[in-house]
Protein backbone atom coordinates (compact mmCIF):
# COMPACT_ATOMS: atom_id res chain seq x y z
CA UNK A 1 0.00 0.00 0.00
CA UNK A 2 1.38 3.39 -0.95
CA UNK A 3 1.69 5.86 1.91
CA UNK A 4 0.04 9.22 1.45
CA UNK A 5 0.66 12.22 3.69
CA UNK A 6 -1.42 15.10 2.47
CA UNK A 7 0.57 18.35 2.09
CA UNK A 8 -1.88 20.43 4.04
CA UNK A 9 -0.89 23.10 6.51
CA UNK A 10 -4.37 24.07 7.60
CA UNK A 11 -7.25 21.62 7.48
CA UNK A 12 -10.75 21.92 8.85
CA UNK A 13 -11.95 18.64 10.30
CA UNK A 14 -15.53 18.09 11.49
CA UNK A 15 -16.13 15.70 14.36
CA UNK A 16 -18.25 12.67 13.66
CA UNK A 17 -19.37 9.72 15.80
CA UNK A 18 -18.52 6.08 15.16
CA UNK A 19 -21.97 5.32 13.73
CA UNK A 20 -21.46 6.96 10.34
CA UNK A 21 -20.50 10.01 8.37
CA UNK A 22 -23.35 12.26 9.45
CA UNK A 23 -22.45 15.49 11.24
CA UNK A 24 -24.17 16.64 14.39
CA UNK A 25 -25.11 20.22 15.16
CA UNK A 26 -22.64 20.17 18.06
CA UNK A 27 -19.67 19.29 15.83
CA UNK A 28 -16.30 20.85 16.66
CA UNK A 29 -14.12 22.39 14.00
CA UNK A 30 -10.37 21.78 14.34
CA UNK A 31 -7.71 23.90 12.66
CA UNK A 32 -4.49 21.97 12.05
CA UNK A 33 -1.12 23.70 11.97
CA UNK A 34 1.94 21.71 10.97
CA UNK A 35 5.12 22.82 12.74
CA UNK A 36 7.66 20.33 11.37
CA UNK A 37 8.11 17.14 9.41
CA UNK A 38 10.54 14.75 11.07
CA UNK A 39 10.57 11.49 13.02
CA UNK A 40 10.45 13.03 16.51
CA UNK A 41 7.68 11.60 18.74
CA UNK A 42 7.97 13.61 21.97
CA UNK A 43 6.43 17.00 22.76
CA UNK A 44 6.05 19.42 25.69
CA UNK A 45 4.20 22.67 26.34
CA UNK A 46 5.63 25.45 28.56
CA UNK A 47 6.54 29.12 28.58
CA UNK A 48 10.21 28.88 27.67
CA UNK A 49 10.94 32.55 26.90
CA UNK A 50 9.03 34.10 29.80
CA UNK A 51 6.51 36.10 27.77
CA UNK A 52 3.50 34.44 29.41
CA UNK A 53 2.46 32.47 26.32
CA UNK A 54 2.53 28.66 25.95
CA UNK A 55 5.39 27.55 23.71
CA UNK A 56 6.07 24.11 22.22
CA UNK A 57 9.20 21.97 22.51
CA UNK A 58 9.44 18.93 20.26
CA UNK A 59 12.68 17.12 19.55
CA UNK A 60 15.29 19.28 17.88
CA UNK A 61 13.26 22.51 18.01
CA UNK A 62 11.17 24.73 20.21
CA UNK A 63 8.39 26.90 18.82
CA UNK A 64 7.59 30.22 20.52
CA UNK A 65 3.96 31.33 20.59
CA UNK A 66 2.03 32.70 18.87
CA UNK A 67 3.68 32.18 15.46
CA UNK A 68 5.35 28.86 16.41
CA UNK A 69 8.35 29.35 14.13
CA UNK A 70 11.06 26.71 14.81
CA UNK A 71 14.09 27.63 16.91
CA UNK A 72 16.90 25.15 17.73
CA UNK A 73 16.99 23.26 21.03
CA UNK A 74 19.43 20.37 20.66
CA UNK A 75 20.71 17.71 18.30
CA UNK A 76 20.49 13.94 18.53
CA UNK A 77 21.04 10.89 16.35
CA UNK A 78 18.67 9.13 14.00
CA UNK A 79 18.22 5.43 14.67
CA UNK A 80 16.54 2.71 12.58
CA UNK A 81 13.69 4.91 11.35
CA UNK A 82 13.40 6.75 14.67
CA UNK A 83 15.20 9.64 16.30
CA UNK A 84 16.89 9.00 19.64
CA UNK A 85 14.24 10.68 21.75
CA UNK A 86 11.34 8.92 23.46
CA UNK A 87 9.76 11.78 25.37
CA UNK A 88 10.12 15.52 26.03
CA UNK A 89 9.41 17.07 29.44
CA UNK A 90 9.43 20.73 30.45
CA UNK A 91 10.89 21.04 33.97
CA UNK A 92 12.90 23.67 35.82
CA UNK A 93 15.75 21.34 36.69
CA UNK A 94 18.13 23.87 38.28
CA UNK A 95 15.36 25.96 39.91
CA UNK A 96 16.40 29.23 38.25
CA UNK A 97 12.86 30.12 37.17
CA UNK A 98 13.40 29.09 33.54
CA UNK A 99 11.79 26.01 32.01
CA UNK A 100 14.37 23.45 30.88
CA UNK A 101 13.88 20.23 28.90
CA UNK A 102 14.55 16.66 30.03
CA UNK A 103 14.50 13.92 27.43
CA UNK A 104 15.00 10.17 27.28
CA UNK A 105 16.20 7.83 24.52
CA UNK A 106 15.38 4.40 23.14
CA UNK A 107 18.80 2.74 23.34
CA UNK A 108 21.29 5.06 25.13
CA UNK A 109 21.32 4.54 28.88
CA UNK A 110 22.32 8.12 29.75
CA UNK A 111 19.78 10.81 30.61
CA UNK A 112 20.46 14.47 29.89
CA UNK A 113 18.79 17.77 30.63
CA UNK A 114 18.93 20.81 28.41
CA UNK A 115 19.31 24.10 30.23
CA UNK A 116 17.30 27.09 29.08
CA UNK A 117 19.87 29.82 28.26
CA UNK A 118 17.41 32.63 28.95
CA UNK A 119 15.16 34.88 26.84
CA UNK A 120 17.94 37.01 25.33
CA UNK A 121 19.92 34.05 24.01
CA UNK A 122 16.76 32.27 22.89
CA UNK A 123 15.89 35.33 20.80
CA UNK A 124 19.30 35.05 19.11
CA UNK A 125 18.70 31.37 18.30
CA UNK A 126 21.06 29.87 20.88
CA UNK A 127 20.54 26.20 21.65
CA UNK A 128 19.76 24.87 25.11
CA UNK A 129 22.83 23.74 27.06
CA UNK A 130 23.25 19.97 27.40
CA UNK A 131 24.01 18.54 30.86
CA UNK A 132 24.44 14.97 32.08
CA UNK A 133 21.98 13.71 34.71
CA UNK A 134 22.70 9.98 35.16
CA UNK A 135 23.40 6.66 33.52
CA UNK A 136 20.42 4.43 34.27
CA UNK A 137 22.10 1.30 32.95
CA UNK A 138 18.85 0.45 31.14
CA UNK A 139 18.50 0.24 27.39
CA UNK A 140 15.62 -0.95 25.19
CA UNK A 141 13.47 1.87 26.55
CA UNK A 142 9.94 2.01 25.18
CA UNK A 143 8.94 5.42 26.50
CA UNK A 144 9.67 7.78 29.37
CA UNK A 145 7.38 9.50 31.86
CA UNK A 146 7.61 11.98 34.68
CA UNK A 147 5.18 11.21 37.50
CA UNK A 148 5.05 12.09 41.20
CA UNK A 149 5.48 8.64 42.76
CA UNK A 150 5.94 9.65 46.40
CA UNK A 151 3.42 12.52 46.49
CA UNK A 152 5.92 15.21 47.47
CA UNK A 153 4.84 17.54 44.66
CA UNK A 154 7.92 16.89 42.50
CA UNK A 155 7.88 14.36 39.65
CA UNK A 156 10.16 11.36 39.37
CA UNK A 157 11.73 10.06 36.16
CA UNK A 158 10.39 6.66 35.05
CA UNK A 159 11.39 4.62 32.02
CA UNK A 160 9.18 1.87 30.66
CA UNK A 161 11.32 -0.86 29.11
CA UNK A 162 10.08 -3.31 26.50
CA UNK A 163 12.74 -5.69 27.85
CA UNK A 164 10.75 -7.83 30.29
CA UNK A 165 13.92 -8.64 32.23
CA UNK A 166 14.86 -5.04 33.01
CA UNK A 167 14.26 -4.13 36.64
CA UNK A 168 11.68 -1.51 37.58
CA UNK A 169 13.12 1.68 39.05
CA UNK A 170 12.31 5.36 39.42
CA UNK A 171 14.74 8.26 39.69
CA UNK A 172 14.23 11.37 41.79
CA UNK A 173 15.78 14.74 40.97
CA UNK A 174 18.61 15.60 43.32
CA UNK A 175 22.08 17.20 43.18
CA UNK A 176 25.67 16.10 43.64
CA UNK A 177 29.07 17.78 43.74
CA UNK A 178 31.00 17.40 40.49
CA UNK A 179 34.15 18.81 38.96
CA UNK A 180 33.28 21.14 36.10
CA UNK A 181 35.36 23.33 33.80
CA UNK A 182 34.59 27.05 33.88
CA UNK A 183 36.15 29.96 32.05
CA UNK A 184 37.70 32.76 34.10
CA UNK A 185 39.06 35.49 31.88
CA UNK A 186 41.33 33.83 29.34
CA UNK A 187 41.74 30.64 31.37
CA UNK A 188 39.65 27.50 31.79
CA UNK A 189 39.82 26.15 35.32
CA UNK A 190 38.29 23.19 37.14
CA UNK A 191 35.97 23.85 40.04
CA UNK A 192 33.71 21.77 42.23
CA UNK A 193 30.06 22.66 41.79
CA UNK A 194 26.74 21.24 42.87
CA UNK A 195 24.95 19.93 39.77
CA UNK A 196 21.50 18.39 39.20
CA UNK A 197 21.40 14.61 39.06
CA UNK A 198 18.95 11.72 39.19
CA UNK A 199 18.97 9.37 42.20
CA UNK A 200 17.88 5.78 41.61
CA UNK A 201 15.22 4.03 43.70
CA UNK A 202 14.67 0.35 42.94
CA UNK A 203 11.01 -0.70 42.84
CA UNK A 204 11.58 -4.33 41.99
CA UNK A 205 13.85 -6.76 40.12
CA UNK A 206 10.99 -8.96 38.97
CA UNK A 207 10.20 -7.46 35.60
CA UNK A 208 9.12 -4.67 33.30
CA UNK A 209 7.65 -4.93 29.82
CA UNK A 210 5.73 -2.83 27.29
CA UNK A 211 2.97 -0.78 28.94
CA UNK A 212 2.71 1.38 32.04
CA UNK A 213 -0.07 2.81 34.20
CA UNK A 214 -0.22 4.51 37.60
CA UNK A 215 -3.16 4.03 39.94
CA UNK A 216 -4.64 2.18 42.88
CA UNK A 217 -5.11 -1.35 41.55
CA UNK A 218 -6.09 -3.19 44.75
CA UNK A 219 -8.19 -0.53 46.48
CA UNK A 220 -5.89 0.06 49.46
CA UNK A 221 -5.64 3.81 48.78
CA UNK A 222 -2.03 3.64 47.57
CA UNK A 223 -0.96 4.17 43.97
CA UNK A 224 0.46 1.10 42.27
CA UNK A 225 2.35 0.69 38.99
CA UNK A 226 1.26 -1.59 36.13
CA UNK A 227 3.85 -2.78 33.60
CA UNK A 228 3.89 -5.24 30.75
CA UNK A 229 4.46 -8.36 32.83
CA UNK A 230 2.39 -7.57 35.92
CA UNK A 231 1.96 -4.89 38.57
CA UNK A 232 3.90 -3.57 41.54
CA UNK A 233 1.91 -3.05 44.72
CA UNK A 234 3.03 -0.02 46.67
CA UNK A 235 3.84 -0.97 50.28
CA UNK A 236 3.01 1.07 53.36
CA UNK A 237 5.53 3.71 54.35
CA UNK A 238 8.14 5.42 52.20
CA UNK A 239 7.75 4.08 48.64
CA UNK A 240 11.25 5.19 47.66
CA UNK A 241 13.23 3.25 50.28
CA UNK A 242 11.87 -0.31 49.89
CA UNK A 243 10.96 -2.89 47.29
CA UNK A 244 7.36 -3.03 46.11
CA UNK A 245 5.30 -6.24 46.05
CA UNK A 246 5.36 -7.94 42.64
CA UNK A 247 2.24 -9.49 41.12
CA UNK A 248 2.86 -11.15 37.75
CA UNK A 249 -0.23 -11.36 35.58
CA UNK A 250 0.76 -14.81 34.33
CA UNK A 251 0.54 -14.04 30.63
CA UNK A 252 2.61 -12.65 27.80
CA UNK A 253 3.99 -9.14 27.65
CA UNK A 254 0.98 -6.77 27.85
CA UNK A 255 2.23 -4.58 24.96
CA UNK A 256 -0.12 -1.85 26.14
CA UNK A 257 -0.20 1.91 25.70
CA UNK A 258 2.38 4.05 27.46
CA UNK A 259 0.71 5.45 29.39
CA UNK A 260 -2.42 3.43 30.01
CA UNK A 261 -4.95 5.09 32.31
CA UNK A 262 -6.43 4.07 35.68
CA UNK A 263 -9.76 5.65 36.68
CA UNK A 264 -13.11 4.66 38.20
CA UNK A 265 -15.22 5.09 35.08
CA UNK A 266 -18.56 3.68 36.21
CA UNK A 267 -18.54 5.13 39.73
CA UNK A 268 -18.67 1.81 41.58
CA UNK A 269 -15.68 2.66 43.79
CA UNK A 270 -13.34 0.27 41.97
CA UNK A 271 -10.74 1.56 39.55
CA UNK A 272 -10.90 0.53 35.92
CA UNK A 273 -8.11 0.53 33.32
CA UNK A 274 -8.19 2.06 29.83
CA UNK A 275 -5.54 0.70 27.50
CA UNK A 276 -4.73 0.06 23.87
CA UNK A 277 -2.58 -2.42 22.02
CA UNK A 278 0.44 -0.29 21.30
CA UNK A 279 1.43 -2.27 18.22
CA UNK A 280 -1.81 -3.90 17.08
CA UNK A 281 -5.52 -3.22 16.70
CA UNK A 282 -7.61 -2.73 19.82
CA UNK A 283 -8.58 -0.08 22.37
CA UNK A 284 -10.21 -1.44 25.55
CA UNK A 285 -11.38 -0.65 29.04
CA UNK A 286 -11.06 -3.21 31.78
CA UNK A 287 -13.90 -2.97 34.25
CA UNK A 288 -12.60 -3.52 37.77
CA UNK A 289 -14.49 -6.28 39.60
CA UNK A 290 -12.53 -6.20 42.84
CA UNK A 291 -9.81 -8.33 44.39
CA UNK A 292 -9.98 -12.13 44.68
CA UNK A 293 -8.93 -14.17 47.73
CA UNK A 294 -5.36 -14.29 46.40
CA UNK A 295 -5.10 -10.51 46.26
CA UNK A 296 -5.35 -10.34 42.50
CA UNK A 297 -7.51 -7.78 40.66
CA UNK A 298 -10.31 -9.15 38.53
CA UNK A 299 -11.29 -7.50 35.25
CA UNK A 300 -14.04 -7.66 32.66
CA UNK A 301 -12.80 -6.56 29.25
CA UNK A 302 -14.85 -4.18 27.08
CA UNK A 303 -13.91 -3.21 23.52
CA UNK A 304 -13.88 0.52 22.82
CA UNK A 305 -12.60 0.53 19.23
CA UNK A 306 -10.68 -1.83 16.96
CA UNK A 307 -10.90 0.09 13.69
CA UNK A 308 -7.30 1.38 13.80
CA UNK A 309 -4.00 0.10 15.16
CA UNK A 310 -1.22 1.37 17.40
CA UNK A 311 -3.04 3.52 20.02
CA UNK A 312 0.33 3.85 21.74
CA UNK A 313 -0.45 6.83 24.01
CA UNK A 314 -3.63 7.82 25.88
CA UNK A 315 -4.58 11.13 27.46
CA UNK A 316 -7.49 12.57 29.49
CA UNK A 317 -8.69 16.13 28.80
CA UNK A 318 -11.98 18.05 28.79
CA UNK A 319 -12.22 18.69 25.05
CA UNK A 320 -15.86 19.79 24.84
CA UNK A 321 -15.88 21.98 27.96
CA UNK A 322 -18.57 20.04 29.85
CA UNK A 323 -16.42 19.54 32.95
CA UNK A 324 -15.82 15.84 32.21
CA UNK A 325 -12.62 14.50 30.69
CA UNK A 326 -12.64 12.80 27.32
CA UNK A 327 -10.19 10.12 26.20
CA UNK A 328 -7.78 11.21 23.46
CA UNK A 329 -5.77 8.77 21.36
CA UNK A 330 -5.12 7.80 17.77
CA UNK A 331 -2.90 5.84 15.47
CA UNK A 332 0.80 6.14 16.17
CA UNK A 333 2.16 6.57 12.68
CA UNK A 334 4.79 4.04 11.56
CA UNK A 335 5.43 2.82 15.11
CA UNK A 336 7.54 -0.12 13.93
CA UNK A 337 8.32 1.37 10.53
CA UNK A 338 5.13 -0.07 9.08
CA UNK A 339 5.72 -3.61 10.35
CA UNK A 340 2.84 -3.73 12.86
CA UNK A 341 -0.67 -4.92 11.92
CA UNK A 342 -2.25 -1.92 10.20
CA UNK A 343 1.12 -0.18 10.23
CA UNK A 344 0.81 1.06 6.63
CA UNK A 345 -2.65 2.52 7.12
CA UNK A 346 -3.01 6.28 7.36
CA UNK A 347 -2.87 8.00 10.77
CA UNK A 348 -5.99 9.14 12.63
CA UNK A 349 -6.76 11.06 15.85
CA UNK A 350 -9.96 10.68 17.92
CA UNK A 351 -11.51 11.56 21.22
CA UNK A 352 -13.99 9.38 23.10
CA UNK A 353 -16.80 10.65 25.28
CA UNK A 354 -17.77 8.49 28.26
CA UNK A 355 -21.50 7.82 28.68
CA UNK A 356 -22.29 7.07 32.34
CA UNK A 357 -25.76 5.85 31.48
CA UNK A 358 -24.63 3.07 29.15
CA UNK A 359 -21.03 2.63 30.41
CA UNK A 360 -19.75 3.04 26.86
CA UNK A 361 -17.43 5.34 24.94
CA UNK A 362 -18.66 7.32 21.92
CA UNK A 363 -16.02 8.15 19.32
CA UNK A 364 -15.57 11.58 17.73
CA UNK A 365 -13.12 12.36 14.94
CA UNK A 366 -10.46 14.99 15.47
CA UNK A 367 -8.51 14.27 12.28
CA UNK A 368 -8.88 11.41 9.79
CA UNK A 369 -7.40 13.15 6.74
CA UNK A 370 -4.25 11.01 6.88
CA UNK A 371 -2.23 14.09 7.82
CA UNK A 372 -1.95 13.79 11.61
CA UNK A 373 -1.11 10.85 13.85
CA UNK A 374 0.16 10.46 17.40
CA UNK A 375 3.61 9.65 18.67
CA UNK A 376 4.64 8.86 22.22
CA UNK A 377 3.00 11.83 23.98
CA UNK A 378 -0.29 13.72 23.77
CA UNK A 379 -0.38 17.22 25.24
CA UNK A 380 -3.33 19.59 25.76
CA UNK A 381 -3.42 23.29 26.63
CA UNK A 382 -5.38 26.40 25.69
CA UNK A 383 -2.78 27.50 23.16
CA UNK A 384 -4.74 30.33 21.52
CA UNK A 385 -6.37 31.72 24.67
CA UNK A 386 -9.98 31.20 23.55
CA UNK A 387 -10.98 29.10 26.56
CA UNK A 388 -10.87 25.69 24.85
CA UNK A 389 -8.22 23.00 25.17
CA UNK A 390 -6.10 22.51 22.06
CA UNK A 391 -3.93 19.49 21.26
CA UNK A 392 -0.19 19.23 20.51
CA UNK A 393 1.12 16.07 18.87
CA UNK A 394 4.51 14.94 17.59
CA UNK A 395 4.98 11.76 15.58
CA UNK A 396 6.47 10.44 12.39
CA UNK A 397 3.64 12.15 10.52
CA UNK A 398 5.06 15.45 11.79
CA UNK A 399 4.63 17.87 14.67
CA UNK A 400 1.15 19.40 14.69
CA UNK A 401 -1.04 21.73 16.70
CA UNK A 402 -4.79 21.07 16.56
CA UNK A 403 -6.75 24.16 17.55
CA UNK A 404 -10.17 23.55 19.09
CA UNK A 405 -12.67 25.98 17.50
CA UNK A 406 -15.65 25.01 19.69
CA UNK A 407 -16.32 28.57 20.79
Amino acid sequence: MKLLILPLTVVLILLAGCSGNSRSESEIIWTVKRLAQDANEGIAIADFNGDGLPDIAAGRNWYPAPEYIPHPVRSFDDWNGYVESNGDFAYDVNKDGLMDIVSGSFLPTEVYWFENPGPDKLTLGHMFIKHYLTDTGYSRNEATMMHDIDGDGSPEWITNSYDVNNAMAVWSFSSEEREVKVRKGNQVVTEKKWMPTLKKHLIGESGNGHGMAFGDINGDGREDIMVGMGWYERPEGDPMSQLWIWHPHGGDNWHASVPSLVRDLNGDGINDVVWGKGHDFGLFWWEGLGIDDKGQPQWKEHLIDDSFSQPHALHWADIDGDGVDELITGKRFFAHNGGDPGGLELPEVYYYEWNKGTNTFERHTINDSGEVGIGLQIRTHDLDGDGDLDIALAGKSGTHLLFNQRR
